[in-house]
C-alpha cells in the first residue's frame, strides 16, 4: 500500500454546516467531560460526509479545535486509517483488497484492471472525474476472495474480466449488481455444496 498523503489542492476553510454539527454535538456528548478526544474518528467521518467524501486539512483543524485537542493528533488519526479519503474520490470510489487471501487469489489482476480503466495510479481521479481508486487493507471478504468495494458495495469472486466489465458499467453511470460473480448466494460452498447435510459423511 502507498503512503498515504493529504491532496495537494486543499480549501482553506471547513465549518461543520449545521445538521453535521447536529450530528457531531451528539456524539460527543456521549463521552465524559475531559474525554472528547475520543470522538475524534466519528467526526472526522461526519466531515468526510459532507465534503464529498473525501476530509482536506481544514476539517482536521476544525475537529481539533471543537475537541480540544493538539491538531497533529487528528491528522495522525485521519493519515493512519484507509477508512478516511484524504484527497478528492468521485462519484465512484473503487478499493480493492489486496490482503493476503485476496492476494493469493488474484487481486493483482484486479489492480492491473484499475489501472487499464480509471487511472496509472492509486488516489488519483478517472479522465472524467467520476471515478478513483486504492489498494486497501481486508475488508473481510476473504471467502469470497478476491473482492472490492465500490462506494458501499461488495463485488467478490471476481477476475480481471469481469473486474473490467464492472468498471465499464461505472464509467457509463451504470450500477452493477454487487454480491458473487460466480453465482454463489453470499460465501456458501462452490458448487452448491452443503456441509453437514449428508448422514454418510456425518
Amino acid at each position: 500500500m502507498s503512503l498515504r498523503r493529504p491532496a495537494k489542492n486543499q480549501p482553506k476553510k471547513f465549518e461543520f454546516n449545521s445538521s453535521s454539527m447536529d450530528e457531531a454535538k451528539k456524539i460527543i456528548s456521549n463521552y465524559p467531560e475531559g474525554k472528547q478526544q475520543s470522538a475524534v474518528m466519528a467526526l472526522l467521518y461526519i466531515a468526510q460526509k459532507q465534503n464529498d467524501n473525501w476530509i482536506p486539512l481544514a476539517a482536521m483543524k476544525h475537529i481539533a479545535k471543537l475537541l480540544d485537542m493538539p491538531y497533529i493528533k487528528v491528522y495522525e488519526v485521519a493519515t493512519f486509517y484507509s477508512m478516511y479519503n484524504l484527497s478528492p474520490v468521485g462519484k465512484y470510489f473503487v478499493q480493492v483488497c489486496t490482503t493476503t487471501p485476496c492476494m493469493i487469489r488474484g487481486a493483482n489482476k484486479l489492480v492491473e484492471a484499475c489501472k487499464e480503466k480509471i487511472s496509472e495510479d492509486e488516489n488519483m481521479l478517472s479522465s472524467d472525474k467520476s471515478c478513483s481508486w486504492m489498494e486497501v487493507e481486508c475488508l473481510g471478504a476473504c471467502v469470497n476472495a478476491p473482492m472490492l468495494q465500490i462506494n458501499d458495495d461488495y463485488y467478490e469472486d471476481l477476475d480481471k474480466e469481469k473486474t473490467i466489465e464492472i468498471f465499464e458499467k461505472i464509467l457509463k453511470g451504470e450500477t452493477p449488481k454487487p454480491g458473487s460473480y460466480r453465482g454463489r448466494l453470499n460465501t456458501e460452498p462452490e458448487n452448491n455444496r452443503k456441509t453437514l447435510m449428508d448422514v454418510k459423511n456425518a
